[in-house]
């Protein structure tokens, strides 16, 4: 057994089973490989852009990191822009970065690159293969890093002879991570907000707050409380459809944000951001919460927020004149 076919073994026993692939020669191996390995997919891509973009997506959708197979430096390098993407929305990816045989790289060939520091700015987790042996154990750290709570972009650089060399096996799946948890704390201080201002409360939710049950729980503790459910302008992804409770989100366009947000005097972060205008402008603020609102986090990413707004629920306290969720102000 091969390096490749080691960190393709690897990926399925960690459970990365599909890779987006758009490979050149010093990634021949790997390919082989995918090709010789029961329970891997490949999906041919023909822009490494289409390749890292399919990657956020299939974490956005199944929750579980895919696996991308990139050529060199500069394909890694046209791939960024999505991987910018999916940073930002928090999606646990494992990248596959053919490099250079290691005898090979010292004399810069055409397509030489610093592949390490072109993925720092995208990857929380970077590392380069140093010989075939240490494949498998460095694929399992990048499915760690990729699954960990909050999910990372995680990119292992392979040189081609790590890839062609013979290896010792697969690496050993690591325990199953404890479920994130939330703080008690921060969610009896949300209460006592609500309980206080309900109305001129926006509870602001991203992350796995917007899946069903958390925008159900978000529904009832906005007809108890009053408060306004809010998203922010993007967010990763959102249950809709029919029966599901239907939230606004906030505008892109400051003079349309500014007005929406303009009464509110407390802001409950359910793992999102403050809210922050896309761009600068002159005479125009930065921050489009109101002057004097205050903002309290009650959930980060990588926490249980479904867990923390069924804990909300019991201290959410009924309001008689509330006939249902409020909208945001106009």
């Amino acid at each position: 057994m091969n390096g490749a076919e080691s960190l393709v073994r690897t990926l399925v026993a960690g459970g990365v089973n599909v890779c987006f692939t758009n490979p050149g020669t010093s990634e021949m191996h790997f390919v082989a490989a995918l090709d010789r390995v029961e329970g891997m997919r490949c999906v041919l891509g023909l822009f490494e852009g289409v390749v890292t973009g399919a990657a956020d997506g299939y974490y956005r959708m199944k929750g579980t990191p895919a696996s991308t197979l990139l050529h060199l430096g500069p394909g890694l390098a046209n791939g960024l822009a999505n991987l910018h993407n999916a940073k930002k929305a928090r999606s646990g990816i494992v990248n596959i970065v053919g490099q250079h045989a290691t005898y090979h790289i010292g004399l810069n060939a055409p397509l030489t690159s610093d592949i390490e520091g072109l993925a720092r700015p995208m990857s929380e987790w970077v590392k380069t293969s140093p010989d075939a042996k240490s494949v498998s154990a460095d694929g399992m750290e990048a499915i760690a890093a990729a699954s960990s709570s909050p999910p990372q972009i995680a990119t292992l650089i392979l040189p081609a002879d790590t890839a062609w060399n013979e290896a010792d096996g697969i690496a050993e799946v690591p325990a199953e991570q404890q479920r994130a948890g939330y703080s008690p704390q921060a969610v009896e201080q949300a209460a006592k907000i609500l309980h206080g201002d309900g109305e001129g409360t926006l509870l602001l939710m991203t992350g796995s707050a917007l899946s069903e049950k958390g925008l159900a729980l978000a529904e009832r503790i906005a007809g108890k409380t009053g408060c306004t459910v809010m998203g922010p302008t993007f967010r990763p992804r959102m249950a809709r459809g029919r029966g599901r409770y239907a939230i606004d989100r906030i505008p892109y366009v400051i003079e349309q944000a500014l007005p929406i947000l303009k009464d509110f005097k407390n802001i409950v972060l359910v793992e999102a951001n403050d809210p922050v205008a896309f761009f600068a402008y002159p005479n125009k603020p930065s921050m489009l919460k109101p002057e004097g609102c205050e903002v309290h986090r009650m959930t980060a990413w990588g926490e249980n927020s479904v867990a923390a707004l069924e804990a909300l629920q019991p201290n959410s306290r009924p309001t008689p004149s509330c006939g249902g969720p409020r909208s945001p102000r106009a």
